[in-house]
């Protein structure tokens, strides 16, 4: 067992989507509630945010230091230095019940993006692929997609409905769109807390957040739990690979939900964290838009 420590004391709402940018060795994360994009420098260990208009989930870095924003309904391209904002694209946006959720680059460098209903309303989410610019509907009827993720040889993807508490791989094709029907690959229908976020290593196997658990699980390629790190807060949303060597594992956490007496015995909720665990992660292409 590893135990993870607090790298940045941010107090997010609803910590989400860490994502490294190699280019200027940040990590960037959202607090999708609050309305922030907050970043960490790694080796200096300076951090900061940025004020947003509205709700964000992801924050994936292109090839000319912008960074594409997945947006309560729609995609912007952000430029940390400048921070001008241009409208990209729109997604459900004349459906005010739902908001971004979870959202991963693949490995053919088309963005993977998941949307649920703002107060988590029963088969009101769908999954999406921005392949070249272009945004195509996967799946639809999901209450909260997440754990979105991408085997290291690209030919299969992750995902989960968290409230099924089965995690699911989906088969894909040479140019990474879905083959076939997804199927089941991992169950947490037994076990505590439920399956939220999830990034896959150099190894190939997939780092998954339990909310509710307190803990991210390490899963072989059978789906079996194989190792896990321990944290002091009770809901980790999302972990990533991080810094130079992709050798630190971060996690995002949130106190959504919490009643004043969980704030008052979590005071690090919300908070960036950070284990050693033994193994490299894998870089994320940059988000292709052509």
């Amino acid at each position: 067992m590893t135990v993870a420590t607090l790298a940045v004391d941010c107090r997010c709402e609803l910590g989400e989507g860490p994502q490294w940018h190699a280019e200027n060795q940040r990590l960037y994360w959202c607090d999708i509630l609050n309305k922030r994009l907050h970043w960490l420098s790694t080796e200096s260990g300076e951090h900061g945010d940025y004020p947003l208009e509205h709700m964000v989930s992801l924050a994936t870095p292109l090839d000319d230091g912008r960074l594409m924003l997945v947006g309560e309904h729609s995609l912007s391209l952000f430029h940390p230095t400048t921070q001008h904002l241009a409208h990209f694209a729109d997604f459900e946006a004349d459906n005010p019940i739902t908001r971004s959720n979870d959202a991963r680059v693949d490995r053919h460098g088309s963005l993977w993006l998941s949307t649920m209903g703002k107060t988590a309303e029963p088969g009101a989410g769908s999954l999406y692929r921005l392949h070249r610019g272009k945004l195509t509907q996967l799946r639809s009827g999901l209450s909260i997609p997440n754990a979105i993720c991408f085997s290291p040889q690209g030919d299969a993807a992750y995902f989960t409905d968290t409230p099924t508490g089965i995690v699911m791989r989906w088969a894909l094709d040479s140019q990474g769109w879905p083959v076939g029907e997804p199927l089941a690959w991992a169950d947490f229908t037994a076990v505590d807390g439920n399956p939220d976020g999830a990034v896959v290593d150099s190894e190939g196997c997939l780092w998954l957040a339990l909310w509710g658990a307190g803990k991210v699980v390490r899963l072989n390629h059978d789906g079996q739990v194989i190792g896990d790190v321990e944290l002091p807060v009770s809901q980790p949303s999302c972990p990533a690979f991080a810094g130079e060597n992709l050798d630190r594992l971060y996690i995002t956490t949130a106190q959504e939900g919490f009643t004043a007496d969980q704030r008052r015995e979590q005071p690090q909720a919300g908070g960036l964290f950070v284990a050693n665990v033994g193994v490299r992660g894998l870089a994320d292409p940059l988000l292709r838009l052509a």
